[in-house]
C-alpha cells in the first residue's frame, strides 16, 4: 500500500459477507474516507483506487 495512506488493524475485521462496492467480489480492503463514509474493494478495484484513496487520505484497513 502506498506510503500515503494510513493503515491500520480494524477492530471490526471484514468477513465472508462483506462485498465490494465496484463489483461483488469478496471485500479485502475497506477504505475510510476523511468526509466521512466507508468503501469496500476487492483486492483487483483496490489495486486500480489505490493511488487515488492515498492522495485523499483515506484510511486503509485490510
Amino acid at each position: 500500500m502506498s506510503d500515503n495512506a494510513t493503515t491500520v488493524i480494524d477492530p471490526t475485521p471484514l468477513t465472508n459477507a462483506d462485498r465490494c462496492d465496484r463489483c461483488g467480489a469478496a471485500a479485502k480492503v475497506r477504505a475510510t474516507l476523511n468526509g466521512g463514509g466507508t468503501l469496500l474493494f476487492c483486492r483487483h478495484h483496490f489495486n486500480d483506487h489505490e493511488a487515488r484513496l492515498a492522495e485523499m487520505g483515506a484510511v486503509l484497513s485490510e
